[in-house]
């Protein structure tokens, strides 16, 4: 498998990103891990579909501030990127926000009492859901009971920047 060398972008001010969570995207190997610790060296990775390293774990949850992540790759969620089975893993996790991929498709959804985001590919890979997929990647500002998520979006050779608001309604 060919390396692609990545750059990262001077869209992160110095010191504000205090913590990256990366669902894996399919790693495979130790060189893109080994990149991704020089963005941030707080990382946390599931396992891809192609990922052979057993180091990573199926699904990870963890909390920051009053909000509860689960991350999971998608891979393992039928039919992939469906909503009500997303929720379901969500609601398994018992999480706040569920990070996921593998469509290679941004989406988010705010969703019973949470919201399930899945950032796309940072590289516009392929997909074998659609053959519409836009490079896109999701910065997450925790702060208190509200999340601020600004989605990254390259679209027609323009970065396109949105931003979805989510205020927790409990501390539970």
């Amino acid at each position: 498998m060919p390396v692609v060398k990545m750059r990262t972008p001077k869209i992160f001010p110095e010191g504000r990103v205090l913590r990256v969570e990366v669902e894996t995207m399919g790693l495979v190997n130790e060189e893109v891990h080994d990149y991704l610790k020089t963005v941030c060296s707080d990382l946390h990775i599931t396992r891809g579909e192609y990922d052979v390293d057993s180091r990573y774990p199926e699904t990870k949850t963890l909390t920051i501030g009053q909000f509860k992540l689960g991350i999971c790759h998608g891979h393992q969620v039928i039919p992939w990127g469906d909503l009500d089975s997303l929720a379901m893993l969500q609601r398994q996790l018992d999480v706040d926000i569920l990070v996921t991929g593998h469509t290679h498709q941004f989406t988010a959804y705010k969703h019973e009492a949470g919201v399930v985001i899945n950032p796309g590919s940072a590289t516009g890979a392929f997909s074998s859901i659609t053959y519409d997929v836009n490079p896109s990647f999701v910065l997450m500002d925790i702060d208190g009971l509200r999340v601020v998520v600004y989605v990254y979006e390259l679209i027609d050779g323009e970065v396109k920047v949105d931003k979805i608001d989510f205020k927790k309604t409990t501390t539970s």
